[in-house]
């Protein structure tokens, strides 16, 4: 009898180790393999908000697929060799969205060096740099989330404003000559407005779970009404 209760402990000891070594789903791991260890200290809530994260940068990636497209000449300006090279260093690993490149800026700081008329690098990358670092910092800095992790619904709320003012600047912003610093969405002929429903997703998304959060801590959002042609950026990175 004794032997046999030894031999089940030795069984889920070795069933909790080969959970425990499971690559994290990344983190592509099997889903339907059962729970991964990191899930068990989640709460529905942090999942929601890993989940409006990851749609969030997803879009973001998708933008800047397309500008380096509408925007090849920001290619050469950055030393790249091709798109995918850019994009790849945007988004191909956890870097906290602080570049060397950018000389120090980053959030909202990157996203208005990307419009100063002045600015002789890769103002696509300067750009999506800093919506991606503005945006993580609306979730507080993480990219996971646990039992006790907040995120803070006015960050969200301050970040989809800052997206809005990204867009007007998208489309309003022009160098001495009268072109716009940035080509997007495109009104000759047959209007392609792609940018700007892409643009809507991540706004719609930081709102969304914004609301939710503010719904579930009862912590009201204080609302801000900005004209676009004077905008200045909300801060997001500096809030508690």
């Amino acid at each position: 009898m004794l032997r046999r209760c030894a031999s089940l402990c030795l069984a889920g000891l070795l069933t909790l180790c080969a959970c425990s070594t499971n690559p994290a789903p990344g983190k592509q791991a099997a889903r339907g393999s059962g729970i991964e260890p990191t899930q068990l200290g989640k709460s529905d809530m942090d999942r929601v908000a890993e989940a409006h994260l990851q749609d969030a940068l997803a879009s973001l990636r998708v933008l800047a697929e397309k500008l380096y497209k509408r925007n090849p000449k920001e290619l050469k300006k950055g030393g790249w060799a091709k798109a995918d090279d850019a994009v790849e260093r945007l988004f191909g690993k956890q870097h906290n969205w602080r570049f060397p490149e950018l000389e120090g800026r980053y959030g909202s700081d990157a996203i208005a060096l990307a419009f100063k008329a002045d600015y002789g690098g890769d103002r696509v990358f300067a750009l999506m740099a800093g919506l991606g670092g503005m945006t993580l910092a609306a979730f507080g800095d993480r990219y996971e989330f646990y039992m006790f992790d907040d995120v803070n619904a006015q960050r969200l709320y301050n970040a989809a404003r800052n997206m809005e003012i990204a867009v007007w600047k998208l489309g309003h912003d022009k160098d001495g000559e009268g072109n716009l610093l940035l080509l997007s969405n495109e009104m000759a002929g047959a209007s392609n407005l792609s940018y700007e429903r892409e643009f809507g997703k991540v706004i719609g998304n930081l709102d969304t779970l914004s609301r939710i959060i503010a719904d579930k801590t009862n912590r009201a959002v204080v609302k801000v009404m900005q004209s676009m042609a004077t905008a200045v950026f909300l801060p997001v990175a500096a809030l508690r």
